[in-house]
């Protein structure tokens, strides 16, 4: 039987008086199946590896800000699904987001993630910190550990710019929704080892915002050099990485040509050192 608010032509009384500044939360009471980790799905078993995965992403503090920077190879097993996909995406004006792992849910659930910081915002007047961002976020995640079970793991990483204490943060998780945060840099995905590596090397604490998207290129360009599922800049197609960096300024994506040009000047300096760039020891 219709309700009285369905005759009368007004949305239910969920939408018009809700109790939580939350969107998931509300989506959740409204309509649970519409959340990515709800889902009943039958087991996935070894056939969760040929559907399409994200892999590095790489975040580097430097005075005021911070940088993100992911690849741009999804791959399918064995196979490149996609050559271009894009991990790295504005969260809302002061922060970003990126995803590794199985690409379809953790497109959704960044989607769904901007939707909730700009529900937040809309409901409350003002913006979440971003300690609370990154709580959302951890909910968030923790919501598809039934799928991360089943071999349909996200694993998000998050930064921004801290307002308060004028610097940039940088914050990991794990499948089950633990949230960590990252002292001067991080990466995640299966090329991250070798992008760590490459960071470990390269990272001071005074770089400027081009010198950390600098070791950020560095950095991917290590982890395509020994990781299959990363792709490195691809010079004849000029698809090169995604790099975003969030300062006091908000949220900016770097131009293709700004990071094309970047890119091209990492890829010349490795005809003549290979191993890429070292720290001097001291």
């Amino acid at each position: 039987m219709a309700s009285q608010d369905a005759l009368g032509g007004r949305l239910p009384g969920l939408f018009g008086s809700p109790d939580t500044s939350s969107f998931t939360e509300f989506l959740g009471a409204y309509s649970p199946d519409a959340l990515p980790g709800r889902r009943v799905l039958p087991p996935v078993g070894a056939g969760a590896e040929e559907i399409p995965h994200g892999t590095t992403i790489v975040a580097v503090t430097f005075p005021g800000g911070v940088v993100m920077a992911g690849d741009r190879r999804a791959t399918a097993g064995h196979v490149i699904a996609q050559r271009d996909i894009e991990k790295v995406f504005r969260a809302d004006e002061f922060s970003a987001i990126a995803i590794a792992g199985t690409a379809g849910i953790g497109l959704e659930l960044t989607r769904l993630f901007q939707v909730e910081l700009e529900h937040y915002e809309k409901r409350e007047g003002r913006t979440l910190s971003i300690e609370g961002k990154a709580n959302r976020l951890a909910a968030m995640v923790r919501g598809n550990l039934g799928l991360a079970m089943q071999g349909l793991a996200v694993v998000p990483l998050f930064a921004g710019y801290d307002e308060v204490e004028d610097r940039g943060r940088i914050f990991s998780y794990d499948p089950a929704g633990g949230r960590y945060e990252e002292r001067e840099f991080h990466t995640i995905g299966s090329g991250s080892p070798f992008a760590r590596g490459s960071l470990k090397k390269l990272f001071r604490a005074d770089l400027s915002a081009e010198e950390a998207v600098t070791a950020c290129l560095q950095a991917l360009y290590d982890a395509a050099d020994d990781d299959s599922a990363t792709g490195g800049p691809d010079l004849s197609r000029g698809i090169f990485p995604v790099v975003a960096s969030v300062t006091a300024d908000g949220y900016r994506r770097l131009g293709e040509d700004e990071v094309g040009a970047l890119a091209r000047s990492v890829v010349e300096g490795r005809y003549e050192a290979p191993g890429g760039p070292t720290a001097p020891l001291r």
